[in-house]
């Protein structure tokens, strides 16, 4: 398991990565084009739309990193199996929560699936909010590969 999680994670950060570097390059092009007093309207959207992508990629990262959604104060109170009590629990509600963003992210891109952008028409909607389930399945896959640690160092009276 841990291995396919690996591959999920350096996938997202090659997208999170060229997104970023879309969302640069076109805002440098923008202020470009201003400072020569030519417009280009597409610019505004594609720069919205690959941050969005960035981020997204990067928050699911950053739960499998455990660097988001975190309690640290309690992390470094506790010790033992309360420790661990404390990290299972946390799993499983960052697993509903991710489960919800899931389900509702995948009626999000059926209902603006045909949505076109108002700058580049070709362009539909759907392909900006297909990032919401991505994101959230990816959560979903780290999470549970988490939660199988957690529970088996639980079983074991092991405290990462």
């Amino acid at each position: 398991m841990q291995a396919i999680v690996k591959y999920i994670e350096k996938t997202q950060i090659l997208i999170g990565l060229v997104a970023l570097c879309t969302f640069f390059l076109v805002i440098l092009f923008q202020i470009a084009m201003r400072y020569l007093s030519i417009s280009v309207i597409w610019t505004e959207e594609v720069a919205n739309y690959s941050f969005i992508w960035a981020v997204f990629m990067g928050a699911a990262v950053m739960v499998n990193r455990r660097e988001h959604f975190n309690f640290d104060m309690l992390q470094t109170k506790l010790k033992g199996k309360k420790r661990s009590m404390l990290n299972i629990f946390n799993d499983v509600v960052l697993l509903i929560f991710n489960i919800a963003i899931f389900y509702y992210g995948i009626e999000v891109v059926q209902q603006f699936w045909d949505y076109n952008w108002v700058a580049l028409p070709s362009m539909k909607m759907g392909y900006v909010w297909i990032s919401i389930p991505i994101m959230a399945g990816t959560m979903i896959i780290y999470t549970i590969s988490h939660l199988i640690t957690h529970v088996k160092n639980f079983n074991k009276g092991e405290v990462e």
